[in-house]
């Protein structure tokens, strides 16, 4: 393949069209508006998951309010969205800010090295045309914190080797996979799976969905925007609005899950108790056996998920797999589910950085191997920022303040004419790892050897709540345990 490559250098390029590299566009073309940028993007399309996924009913699993953007706030009258609609509003967020211009599509960044000497990242980019190489004095990662290319693999005994029906991971669903009238077994109890069960029961024969422990789920109204606020004031004033009250509400309701364990799973299961058919126990398919939080709350738009189950088109199965046939699975309660199509729904594999092989003058480094220094840049790595949400509140929230944090960096460089910034942690200094994501489900538990790691003091320290962070991004420390470096005469 040939390689082309250019000495024009720019200020800033950020990988990844999806939310995070679009806000991200956003801040550094206002609060830096002379800057340079690019936004390199592997696809075709503008979107990130909301362009790669497909399974039937893909939607948010928190509300759009607070996983749109705060300059441009999600105007539907609904809370929860589908993944064309999503799609839809970051294209025209794009094009309406001015970024789609700078997008360039097709350009799948595969490696980056920095080079002390030039205080440079180059950029090895695959396009259409063959290879290319890209210069930049600071890079930001948008490409999110799941691999795009291959999926975790379920530890099934006996699935790929017995099973002779249709074997389905919702994030390479199949165009035209028709599974009407089909028996269908759902593996997995996380968003995902509460998300597939009432829209495959549209369709198939029944569904069922087959989990090894149970997790909370809420019913929320899913309509927005008909409250007397919406009346008084204008629209984008009132969905502003709107946008601060969800972010309230679910700070609200982890924090008191958190302080109220046993208040809040007695509330979070009255309400389920009271949606279920009748003959469907509690115990042990709704009745998790963690707190509320130490997993994701998973939400139901209108309580579609219960409505399924009320009908008769679908229902719920917990216990674990010991064993595959060609047509069914087998449980270790002995029971056996027939099924035409098993749906792989177990969780995303974690990859940060997009699979982007990355050295500092040609020396590779492991991501993992590093203290994040307040959740958005690397230990020892220069002028490289990472971004990445929260688990407790929307993805978009997290990256909010990453962004704000960078570009109030970026800012103080060239006030004082720092051409590099290195996070560093002090000389002899002992820190305590933390985990960057404080969630006790098993995807994430499985991830924990390939991301970056927080830690336990200072601007190492993971995050906390938004407001808090974004305080902290706006007016904290930009200086402490980093080393910056002057520009070379």
């Amino acid at each position: 393949m040939e390689k082309s490559s250019t000495n024009h250098v720019h200020d800033v390029i950020i990988v990844g069209a999806g939310i995070s590299g679009i806000n991200a566009a956003h801040h550094v073309q206002r609060k830096l508006p002379d800057s340079e940028y690019l936004l390199l993007e592997g696809r075709d399309n503008i979107g990130g998951t909301w362009d790669l996924f497909r399974y039937p009913g893909i939607r948010s699993d928190t509300d759009l309010h607070t996983f749109g953007f705060g300059w441009q706030p999600w105007q539907e009258g609904r809370a929860i969205a589908d993944g064309d609609a999503i799609a839809q509003y970051l294209r025209n967020t794009a094009e309406r800010d001015g970024i789609y211009s700078h997008i360039r599509f097709q350009h799948r960044t595969v490696a980056a090295n920095w080079s002390s000497e030039l205080e440079l990242w180059t950029l090895e980019v695959e396009t259409k045309s063959g290879r290319v190489e890209l210069h930049t004095r600071f890079l930001i990662l948008g490409t999110g914190y799941y691999d795009y290319n291959e999926p975790l693999q379920a530890e099934i005994p006996g699935l790929s080797d017995n099973f002779r029906g249709t074997i389905v991971h919702p994030q390479f669903w199949p165009k035209d996979l028709d599974y009407t009238g089909k028996r269908v077994v759902i593996i997995g109890s996380g968003a995902t799976a509460i998300t597939l069960l009432p829209n495959l029961a549209k369709k198939a024969s029944h569904v069922t969905m087959l989990q090894r422990s149970p997790t909370y789920i809420m019913s929320i109204d899913n309509a927005t925007g008909g409250s007397w606020i919406h009346k008084l004031l204008p629209r984008a004033w009132a969905f502003k609005l709107d946008r601060w009250m969800f972010m309230w509400m679910i700070i609200i309701l982890y924090n008191f899950c958190r302080l109220f364990p046993e208040r809040s799973r007695a509330a979070l299961e009255g309400a389920v108790a009271k949606q279920l058919p009748k003959g469907v126990p509690m115990d042990p398919h709704f009745r998790p056996l963690y707190k509320p939080w130490d997993q994701r709350v998973c939400f139901t738009p209108n309580g579609d998920f219960f409505e399924s189950l009320q009908g008769g088109r679908a229902h719920v199965e917990t216990a674990h797999i010991k064993a595959m046939s060609s047509d069914s699975i087998l449980l270790d309660n002995g029971k056996a589910l027939e099924a035409d199509m098993v749906v792989t729904a177990t969780g995303l594999k974690f990859c940060i950085g997009g699979h982007i092989h990355i050295t500092i003058d040609d020396e590779e480094i492991n991501l993992a191997d590093r203290y994040a220094w307040n959740s958005a840049m690397l230990q020892d790595v220069p002028n490289l920022a990472f971004m990445m949400g929260y688990v407790n509140a929307s993805w978009t929230l997290g990256v909010e303040t990453s962004c704000q944090l960078v570009c109030r960096l970026l800012l103080h460089m060239r006030k004082k004419h720092y051409s590099s910034v290195i996070p560093r942690l002090p000389k002899g200094f002992s820190m305590e790892p933390r985990p960057i994501w404080n969630l006790d489900a098993t995807y994430v538990k499985k991830a924990q050897g390939f991301i970056p790691h927080c830690g336990n003091t200072g601007p190492w320290r993971g995050r906390t709540n938004y407001f808090v962070d974004l305080w902290k991004a706006r007016y904290g420390s930009i200086t402490k345990d980093l080393v910056f470096r002057a520009v070379k005469p």
